[in-house]
């Protein structure tokens, strides 16, 4: 294994941030830990590369992460605040110089979408340009091990794409990956397999399409109804039954062939609607069946009541 983590705990004081977390992580594996922010993903990231110390043991390419070769591995952390009057060339430059080995500093500015603003101040590029030059920055060494904690934060969605062909071509070529992220899109159309975690536990592994058919439930409509409230009794009383979510209202186990009774039913109630959406069920919705919560904008955990 690449990575292992076994039994691995970690408090800061009264919280627990990690409670018995065990997990691996194959070579040329993207693996996935999801879940919204403080649900463990980052101290579980900083146990696996050595930057803190839990209970519990880690392996890192066969060893302690701190004996593991830092020239193998590569480390894009969350939180990363590289010296504003570098440009983006510099700064990766500077990286590079880290490593007995590197790769061209232009090929990886080039590989981040940076080529075109490579002589720009780090402090003048856009959110999502910083984030692209820190990504580079782990990238230079041309890493066996990657670990990326919420690489595609402040990234626009093309840019986002373009980041995930990257991460898979890393793989392809036998880079063992580890990524983090909120956005259960991305995990789900990256990862290979992916680790669920809430309040520091590991509550699912597997791969996403496995966690989908296991733990998400039913196709479903929503309803975009000016009137929520009528179309949900006018729902109930024809017997449809509902997916727990105060965001949305959504008929849970709607065929596609149902989707004109859902239709008729508002209809004949007299409910106006804008629009009725059939969705397949997501990794989203596992994570809400397994622990009640949804994970809003910006990784924020939700509580959801029951319908």
């Amino acid at each position: 294994m690449t990575i292992r983590a076994t039994d691995v705990r970690r408090t800061y004081g009264e919280t627990v941030a990690l409670d018995g977390v065990s997990l691996s992580v194959e070579p040329g594996e993207v693996y996935g830990l999801v879940g919204p922010n403080g649900a463990g993903k980052t101290t579980l990231v900083r146990a696996l590369t050595g930057t803190t110390t839990p209970e519990g043991k880690v392996e890192l390419l066969g060893s302690p992460p701190a004996d593991a070769d830092p020239q193998l591995v590569g480390l894009l952390p969350q939180e990363f605040t590289p010296p504003a009057r570098l440009t983006a060339r510099e700064l990766v430059a500077y990286y590079a110089g880290l490593y007995d080995e590197a790769r061209d500093v232009d090929a990886v500015l080039g590989d981040v979408g940076l080529d075109g603003t490579a002589g720009t101040f780090y402090e003048n590029l856009s959110g999502g340009q910083k984030r692209r030059a820190c990504v580079a920055t782990a990238l230079v060494n041309d890493p066996e091990v990657l670990f990326l904690d919420e690489p595609t934060t402040g990234i626009d969605p093309q840019g986002r794409r373009d980041l995930w062909g990257l991460v898979e071509r890393l793989a392809d070529e036998g880079a063992t990956v580890l990524v983090t992220t909120h956005y259960m899109e991305e995990a789900e159309r990256l990862c290979d397999r992916v680790g669920m975690l809430a309040d520091g536990r590991l509550v699912a592994e597997g791969a996403p399409r496995a966690l989908v058919e296991e733990h998400g439930g039913s196709p479903r409509v929503e309803v975009e109804a000016g009137d929520p409230g009528s179309a949900r009794a006018a729902l109930a009383d024809a017997g449809f039954s509902f997916v727990p979510d105060e965001r949305r209202l959504l008929v849970d186990d709607v065929d596609p062939d149902d989707i004109g009774a859902v239709a008729g039913t508002l209809a004949n109630a007299g409910v106006d609607y804008e629009g009725l959406l059939w969705r397949q069920p997501d990794l989203e919705e596992v994570y809400l069946q397994l622990t009640g919560r949804a994970v809003g904008a910006g990784g924020t955990p939700q509580e959801v009541a029951d319908a």
